[in-house]
């Protein structure tokens, strides 16, 4: 890999963690455990789209993985990376079906597959109790995909072909 390749990749690892730790601050208005915005997923929405699949799980791991020493939160670790990979494994294969201007789309699909990873390792760990969860992790999970991919998308608009390629 590039050395240039490698930087870029470490730049949007770092913007994510960063808009991660942002978004730690602000206040959950719901009483739900596990619902956010998850903002930081606005560039693993964008990376799929214009880098490898590696390369954008190499961001996704990173992420994961650095979120959750940044959070002080080690017990998340197993539902973010769960979700996080599902949620990867399920964008990447949309992707091949639904061209770039659909990118909104595929982030919510992948705002479903997140969830669905989340509540799967809550049901390993404890018990089908947690499948009660899944509605409002679902609903909550469309809207705020939407609004990552909405922003993803607004990000194409803004940087344009020149700069992503260039």
């Amino acid at each position: 890999m590039k050395t240039r390749r490698i930087a870029e990749l470490a730049l949007l690892t770092a913007v994510a963690l960063i808009i991660f730790v942002v978004e730690l601050q602000i206040p959950n208005p719901f009483p739900i455990p596990g619902v956010k915005l998850g903002l930081a997923n606005i560039v693993t929405v964008f990376a799929v789209y214009h880098y490898r699949a590696r390369e954008v799980f190499c961001i996704v791991v990173a992420r994961v993985l650095l979120g959750s020493v940044f959070s002080g939160n080690v017990m998340a670790l197993l539902y973010s990376m769960a979700g996080a990979l599902l949620c990867l494994a399920g964008m990447l294969a949309l992707k091949r079906l639904l061209p770039e201007r659909y990118i909104w789309v595929c982030s919510v699909l992948g705002a479903v597959f997140h969830n669905i990873g989340q509540v799967a390792v809550a049901c390993l760990i404890a018990g089908w109790g947690m499948l009660l969860y899944f509605p409002f992790l679902l609903v909550s999970g469309c809207l705020a995909g939407a609004f990552t991919g909405a922003c993803a998308q607004l990000l194409l608009r803004r940087l344009g072909k020149n700069i992503l390629h260039g």
